[in-house]
């Protein structure tokens, strides 16, 4: 299954530019902003589904496929070569964890305004939505708390991100535009394997991150089984696994993003994302 925010309503996908409007085919009983707490109801629903497309859109009618989560939960270092470009040793427990605010969320396509005298990096991510709430679950069982995998960006803007006396991580990570999610959500039993899966980005044609999620340190089921034991993961939060290597602060000599410049991210059976950056407006 496939869900897209399609102009804040919930669509079941039948191709890549149509589906079914998920409000008007259940009657009002599901909605995107209520069907994250209703997942498993949901499910069940939508596989007995027979209505027809109703729904025809664009790519700029796209949406973060959960629009309004409780938390974006992200993860550094979480793949061995990128830990070392960043200059650190491969974390032995859970990788450094911080937040990405609400109100940098975005959907797939987007034009990105770079801050003044900042330097903007791209990190392309494996995106879990969490369908059922998760507290102390075991590895075994996370994935059942997964209602399905997107793609996500963490645009990061370093100046800030490592000003001390402490580094602000999250601040950093959460100017406007700085989380593009989707392009819609896929559920794991649409993946030929859901722990190995290609993801990548590309900076005008140029490819700058290439990997596999095979290579997480800490994969999907280990990580979410490990954040729930301290904190509490709620329908339709998102939990950014991490990035590969090849980000623009760990080059020699450091390559940052441009104004005018286009970044495409994908990952394998997710389809992609674009984002055009410009510059501030002077005050």
């Amino acid at each position: 299954m496939k869900l897209a925010n399609v102009d804040g309503r919930a669509v079941l996908l039948t191709a890549e530019d149509e589906g079914i409007d998920v409000a008007k085919a259940s009657g009002g009983l599901f909605s995107l902003g209520s069907l994250y707490r209703n997942w498993d109801e949901f499910q069940t629903w939508a596989k007995k589904l027979t209505a027809k497309p109703d729904v025809v859109f664009t790519r700029a009618q796209l949406g973060p496929p959960s629009p309004a989560p409780r938390q974006i939960v992200a993860i550094g270092l979480n793949y061995d070569a990128h830990a070392a470009e960043s200059g650190f040793a491969a974390p032995d427990g859970l990788p450094p964890v911080f937040t990405k605010f609400v109100s940098a969320l975005t959907g797939p396509d987007t034009e990105v305004v770079l801050p003044p005298g900042g330097n903007v990096d791209w990190e392309v991510e494996l995106v879990a939505i969490i369908g059922r709430t998760a507290s102390r679950v075991e590895e075994s069982e996370a994935w059942d708390h997964v209602a399905g995998v997107t793609i996500g960006q963490d645009l990061s803007e370093r100046i800030s991100q490592l000003a001390g006396p402490a580094p602000q991580f999250s601040l950093g990570k959460s100017f406007p535009g700085f989380a593009p999610v989707g392009p819609w959500l896929v559920t794991p039993d649409e993946l030929a394997d859901r722990d190995d899966l290609a993801l990548g980005c590309a900076v005008d044609g140029e490819t700058v991150q290439d990997g596999r999620t095979r290579e997480l340190i800490f994969p999907v089921a280990k990580l979410i089984s490990e954040l729930s034991r301290t904190i509490t993961l709620y329908p339709g939060d998102l939990v950014l696994t991490g990035t590969p290597s090849g980000v623009g602060v760990g080059r020699s000599p450091q390559r940052f993003l441009r104004a005018g410049e286009e970044l495409v991210s994908w990952i394998e059976g997710l389809g992609d994302m674009r984002q055009t950056f410009v510059a501030a407006k002077e005050a």
